[in-house]
């Protein structure tokens, strides 16, 4: 058991050292566009086979906000097909887009602008998907909550109601031990960032199998 969610952080720092080529906020090309298509496509599948809907999307010069907003549907579910649920996915994501550019013009002031309750107004973001949007493509201070953490909390003998309870068990004891999580890389970092490497470890160390 752990004193609070300091205690599980550095737990994980003990044991996880993050991959540094995906950069420092762990998410592949965090801080673009390409975070809020991926959070979407990751949905109910592996990583693996999003990053080959993202390379497909690449290849054909469509992973912008403005290419996506008017894609024709069938030639969006071919390319992301390998992710699953392609048609109700690219139905999703394509009026994902449209929204976002009608509600904000462009990515740059969706990033700066868009809230976590816009977001869940969206057909098929739900609140993990949300805080992935908020923490890797906004650099927001969100903590994700997967099934990752979950399952691992559960095999330390920690069980929440809701995925609300489970992000305020992590933060709080993230905030209130801010200056320890610092001198723990020895330097001072946004909490946003934080809460992606607290949330990257949990991942890692989920895939593990630790």
């Amino acid at each position: 058991m752990f004193i609070d969610s300091f205690d599980f952080f550095r737990f994980l720092h003990q044991k996880i050292r993050l991959d540094t080529s995906r950069g420092e906020w762990w998410w592949p090309n965090a801080g673009t566009f390409e975070v809020v298509v991926g959070a979407l496509l990751t949905q109910q599948t592996k990583w693996q086979n999003v990053e080959i809907s993202l390379t497909n999307l690449k290849e054909n010069s469509l992973l912008d906000l403005d290419s996506l907003s008017g894609i024709d549907e069938y030639k969006l579910q071919g390319l992301i097909k390998p992710s699953g649920f392609y048609k109700q996915k690219s139905k999703r994501l394509k009026l994902l887009c449209q929204n976002i550019k009608e509600e904000f013009g462009d990515f740059e002031s969706f990033k700066y602008s868009v809230n976590r309750e816009w977001l869940l107004n969206q057909k098929g973001i739900g609140e993990e998907s949300a805080d992935s949007i908020l923490n890797y493509a906004c650099f927001k201070e969100y903590m994700v909550v997967d099934n990752y953490t979950k399952k691992i909390l559960k095999g330390f003998g920690y069980e929440f109601e809701s995925y609300e309870e489970t992000q305020e068990w992590l933060t709080n004891g993230i905030e209130a031990n801010y200056d320890k999580v610092c001198s723990l890389y020895n330097k001072e970092l946004p909490l946003a960032l934080v809460y992606a490497k607290f949330h990257a470890k949990i991942v890692e160390y989920g895939k593990r199998g630790l």
